[in-house]
């Protein structure tokens, strides 16, 4: 007889969820029948116990006590032997064997749950976990691992050859005795906190395992610190890797109240330098013997940690970094801090999962980077590390470093003075390469971080307040506009992208950057803040001049000329120049002087010439500076005038020969257009026009390599002047000293005498005592 339809659609389109529901089910109800079982035999058991006296029972090798067992309830119970079962002398009385078997289904029921999560304190204290290990048992085991090789060695000599070349790892017995560290932390536990069972407080311990546990701690001796550095070196011993890990740990913490336990201790200063030392050297070359991290020839290094070798070290590890970073959170000694981080460039590849040990270092690095305590060799080795993890991070990583990187940067260049200038010169130029090793991550940092420079100066101009201005016209907002600008100017130039095949992804930033730094140095035009102004100038120039971007920023200088500071006719004073590269406002008694208004001149010459000689061999040079000679000649007029003008014969003839120069290299251009014989709308000629032409051979190009040239004899003889000003006030003040020590009374007089001539200094090189960049 044939089916029926219901039975052919309910073949069709039901038979198999049935059936998988069914099989669910009867997993569900075997499971429920097991722990009912389990639940039973444990109330017998207990019954029996209550019924019986507890007697030593004797131990029997036979196979009766697996002999009422199921399959299930075997693998249930695990591949160990138990106890009742080690090999010992045989017992003569078998009428013990059931109660053996009792007691091994009572284990059995410990042990799933044991499984379920729910170990009981009995087996905490029946199976320790001690990460130093049983020594008896790994030294037997070593020597039955070493007779099996040596066994294999002598019957079969071509397999020992051949697994020995194509296994190393099987010979390195000392990877299996590592095996216990993962979870070296358990060390720290102290013994009086674990509960324990009646049957192990009734039973010591051995080995002394008590003292270590208790707290009290072992102390390391340059016997122990050689014959570790010894193991480590010659044998690349895991072994040994640990018990340095573990005393390293103590010596990073040594001294502090955080109550915290121990497995070492360290109490002698040889031994501890010692110790830091070979922990920091060799830590990492042991890591790279047992896991070699890939290398790709991008620079990227990838490392398997799906390995069981990693898995088993990911603690020891993560307790080694920690302690490196602790300990560079507590070190003042420059060559120390110095090997410290050395020590860690190798151990990144190891630390990349471990997402918040990064973070922390990472913020770590960077106050060491962009400290000015910090000295330049330490500032370079904290800016490898964070390049190194933006070239083998993942996003997430990369992000985090160079948000870090930027905030630690801005609070870097709060203060600046001639002393601190170098030092963040240094970190702008070591940050603006982080920017360009990966540009889909640092187009949307940079996109964020100058748009909250465009937020603070759109603040300051539609709310304004008194002191509104603040929030732009500080060392900090300049430092990053200036900084953004490096960065475009090294990744987005011509020569960068023709190189890479493709246009920059940080090129659309450019647009951005400009607007927010027009718009900064306009925000008040008053002659008081023209340093500042030049600041940012110079900023747009090194960013048109790399990415060959048009800036028009002839007339944010003609309005430098066109001001009341430069109009009028200054007073006479007896100041030092003032230093327009390391100043963003002018001090007071500095405005209307004529020293004020001749370093103004000098500035807007030298600018102009600057911006012009980017476009000194343009075919449209004659176009585009035809308007600015206009209004420099119109300038001239007026300012020459004898009862309106500012009778500055030193600033007028320095425009008057700007002025020539332009026109000079407009007939050259002028001169050179003539001959070609293609038209405006024809773009490759356009660009191509005097392409192989230097720019220095043009009549602007040779005026302004002359001015670059005395420009910097000049800061070299200013330079010279400084250090020896420096030299003689470190003398006078060592003098003083000498005074205090042999007056005995005059303390306080000298040390004011110093605090003057630190602050006079101060007001002649860096004028930081009247800038608000510091709020």
């Amino acid at each position: 007889m044939g089916k029926t339809k219901s039975t052919k659609h309910f073949e069709k389109n039901h038979l198999k969820d049935t059936l998988k529901r069914r099989k669910e089910g009867a997993k569900i109800k075997q499971r429920h029948q097991l722990k009912e079982k389990l639940k039973a035999r444990k109330a017998r058991d207990n019954e029996r116990e209550d019924a019986e006296p507890a007697k030593p029972e004797k131990k029997d090798t036979t196979g009766e006590q697996f002999k009422n067992m199921s399959v299930d309830e075997f693998f249930q119970g695990g591949f160990e032997v138990p106890e009742d079962l080690k090999p010992k002398k045989k017992s003569k009385n078998s009428k013990h064997a059931p109660a053996a078997i009792g007691k091994r289904k009572r284990t059995e029921v410990k042990q799933e749950a044991d499984s379920d999560g729910e170990s009981s304190d009995d087996d905490v204290e029946e199976f320790p976990v001690d990460a130093s290990g049983s020594e008896a048992d790994s030294e037997s085991d070593e020597e039955d691992y070493e007779k099996t090789l040596e066994a294999l060695k002598t019957n079969d000599p071509k397999l020992y050859a051949q697994l020995q070349k194509e296994d190393e790892a099987l010979f390195n017995n000392d990877f299996k005795e590592v095996e216990d560290l993962s979870e070296p932390e358990q060390e720290e536990i102290p013994k009086k906190k674990r509960k324990t069972s009646k049957k192990s407080k009734a039973e010591p311990e051995p080995d002394g395992s008590d003292e270590e546990l208790e707290g009290d701690g072992n102390e390391v001796t340059k016997a122990m610190v050689d014959k570790w550095e010894k193991a480590m070196v010659e044998q690349h011993s895991l072994r040994a890797m640990k018990e340095v890990v573990l005393a390293f740990r103590a010596a990073a913490h040594l001294n502090e109240e955080d109550g915290k336990q121990y497995k070492y201790s360290v109490s002698n200063p040889e031994v501890y330098h010692k110790l830091i030392k070979i922990s920091l050297e060799h830590v990492p070359t042991v890591l790279e013997h047992h896991l070699p991290p890939k290398r790709h020839p991008n620079g990227k290094i990838s490392l398997a940690t799906d390995t069981k070798k990693y898995r088993t070290l990911t603690p020891l590890l993560k307790s080694h970094i920690t302690s490196v970073h602790h300990l560079l959170d507590n070190l003042s000694d420059a060559a120390t801090i110095g090997l410290t981080l050395k020590s860690i460039v190798p151990l990144l590849p190891y630390i990349l999962s471990f997402k918040k040990v990064v973070r922390d270092m990472v913020k770590t690095i960077v106050v060491l980077w962009s400290s000015s305590s910090s000295i330049e060799s330490t500032r370079i080795l904290a800016f490898l590390i964070l390049r190194q993890l933006v070239v083998i991070g993942d996003p997430g990583i990369k992000e985090s470093v160079l948000k870090s990187t930027y905030q630690g940067f801005v609070k870097g260049a709060r203060n600046t003075t001639v002393h601190t200038i170098k030092g963040i010169n240094l970190m702008k130029n070591s940050a603006a390469e982080l920017w360009g090793l990966d540009s889909e991550v640092g187009y949307a940092t940079g996109f964020s971080f100058i748009r909250q420079l465009a937020i603070h100066l759109r603040t300051s101009i539609t709310q304004p307040t008194k002191d509104s201005y603040k929030a732009v016209y500080n060392w900090q907002y300049v430092h990053s506009l200036d900084f953004w600008s490096r960065v475009l100017s090294e990744h987005c130039s011509s020569l960068k992208e023709a190189e890479n095949g493709k246009e920059s992804s940080l090129r659309p930033l450019i647009y951005p950057t400009v607007q927010v730094t027009m718009g900064a140095l306009r925000l008040i035009p008053t002659s008081q803040y023209f340093p500042l102004r030049f600041q940012l100038i110079r900023s747009l120039l090194r960013l048109s001049r790399a990415t060959t971007t048009y800036i028009p920023l002839a007339p944010a200088l003609y309005e430098v000329l066109t001001s009341a500071e430069m109009k009028k006719s200054p007073k006479n004073s007896t100041l030092k120049p003032l230093d327009f590269t390391k100043n963003i406002r002018a001090p007071k008694v500095y405005l209307k002087t004529r020293v004020y208004q001749d370093g103004l001149g000098e500035q807007v010459v030298e600018l102009l010439s600057e911006f012009f000689v980017l476009w000194c061999k343009n075919i449209a040079f004659p176009e585009l500076a035809l308007p600015v000679v206009v209004m420099l000649k119109r300038w001239i007029k007026d300012a020459s005038q004898e009862k309106t003008g500012n009778r500055n014969g030193k600033v007028n003839a320095a425009v008057r020969l700007i002025v020539q120069k332009l026109e000079s290299n407009a007939r050259f251009v002028e001169e050179k257009r003539a001959k070609v014989e293609f038209a405006p709308r024809n773009r490759a000629g356009v660009e191509g026009f005097l392409k192989e032409l230097e720019w220095e051979k043009t009549p602007l190009g040779a005026f302004v390599t002359g001015q670059r040239k005395s420009r910097a004899d000049k800061e070299k003889v200013l330079e010279d002047g400084r250090r020896a000003e420096e030299r003689k006030r470190q003398e006078r003040k060592a003098n003083t000293s000498d005074e205090r020590i042999e007056e005995g009374g005059g303390g306080v007089v000298d040390a004011a005498s110093d605090d003057e001539d630190q602050d006079e200094e101060m007001d002649e090189d860096g004028y930081e005592d009247e800038q608000d960049g510091s709020d």
